[in-house]
């Protein structure tokens, strides 16, 4: 039986004993990043993920004492955090997609109002140190993971992400082994449904390809250039644009979409190209005029496959900038 943190109070310890406190640092120090991003995992958002893996080290760093080794340091720490991140995924609901909401729109939309009552799904930084770089994080997967239960959610992930056995997840989980099977059941096939299963995970950096694909993606668009971005689309390619929840799908659409707004009614645009969630993004800056300050814009994720751009995703959140290193504006 795996052990309750349910009544554990989320406070600091006081630092009388630091050798306790050095154990406790150096058994999470390896183990922090694949933390954060099994909370990401759960939860669609880096800044729940932030909260969430916050609260579970205090919670874990307060029963560290009683902590008796009858279970791996690892399983005890995911066991945490995976009830920590059920606790908030109750308290806060499913991120979302424009896509999960409704049909493509028929038209461009020029005059967009951006829904704040909706929780999006939000972009995930890869980690800087290759050797801390974690699998499973492609938006794709982590959007169709938003569309299961909670407990399905995690025992998928523990399971065919994390690789506890059943029953290991089901302690974690505090259930048993039969609820496990059910709830992966379910999750497979809602997995399998969007082509999103954990069995084939992309690789943690996008090749350079799919970079050089990105910085033309984003110098037709900032050109204005119609017919290279044209170019680049796959034919079923879509466009979604949190918090708008207008999203276009067919390479038509997209293209109309692209010459209505961006190319035409938005003065100015610069670029980086960086990556997030194993994929290459396109952080836009925009500008009342070419020789003007540009201020951050949106995070534009790229789906590709053959060469081609199948999914544009774009964040228009500046807030989120400074969470992936990047500055507020280029002047």
């Amino acid at each position: 039986m795996a052990q309750d943190f349910s009544d554990i109070p989320v406070v600091e310890r006081e630092s009388a004993n630091e050798n306790s406190r050095e154990r406790f640092e150096r058994a999470v120090a390896p183990l922090r990043q694949g933390l954060h991003a099994h909370c990401y995992r759960m939860l669609g958002s880096v800044h729940d993920a932030d909260d969430a893996l916050q609260d579970a080290l205090l919670r874990a760093w307060a029963a560290f004492d009683r902590f008796e080794g009858r279970s791996s340091v690892r399983t005890w720490l995911y066991t945490v955090a995976t009830r920590t991140c059920l606790d908030t995924a109750k308290a806060r609901g499913r991120r979302a997609l424009p896509i999960d909401l409704g049909p493509a729109a028929t038209e461009p939309a020029t005059d967009s109002t951006p829904d704040t009552e909706i929780e999006w799904l939000t972009p995930y930084p890869d980690p800087a140190d290759l050797a801390q770089r974690t699998e499973h994080l492609e938006l794709a997967f982590v959007a169709t993971l938003q569309l299961l239960s909670g407990n399905e959610r995690a025992a998928l992930l523990l399971v065919d992400v994390l690789g506890f056995s059943a029953f290991d997840a089901a302690s974690a989980m505090g259930t048993n082994t039969t609820s496990i099977h059910s709830a992966l059941a379910r999750g497979r096939r809602t997995l399998g449904e969007r082509s999103a299963s954990p069995a084939n995970p992309t690789q943690p950096r996008p090749s350079q390809s799919t970079l050089s694909l990105a910085h033309r993606f984003a110098e037709a668009l900032a050109n204005s250039d119609l017919r290279t971005f044209v170019d680049l689309l796959a034919p079923d390619v879509t466009w979604q644009m949190p918090p708008l929840t207008e999203w276009y799908a067919g390479a038509d659409s997209v293209a109309a979409f692209a010459h209505a707004v961006p190319m035409t009614l938005c003065p100015s645009w610069r670029t980086r190209v960086i990556t997030a969630n194993g994929q290459a993004v396109v952080a836009f800056y925009i500008g009342a005029h070419h020789a003007a300050p540009h201020e951050a814009w949106s995070l534009t994720l790229v789906d590709t496959q053959y060469e081609a751009i199948t999914g544009i995703t774009s964040f228009i959140d500046p807030d989120l900038f400074a969470r992936f290193d990047l500055p507020a504006s280029l002047s």
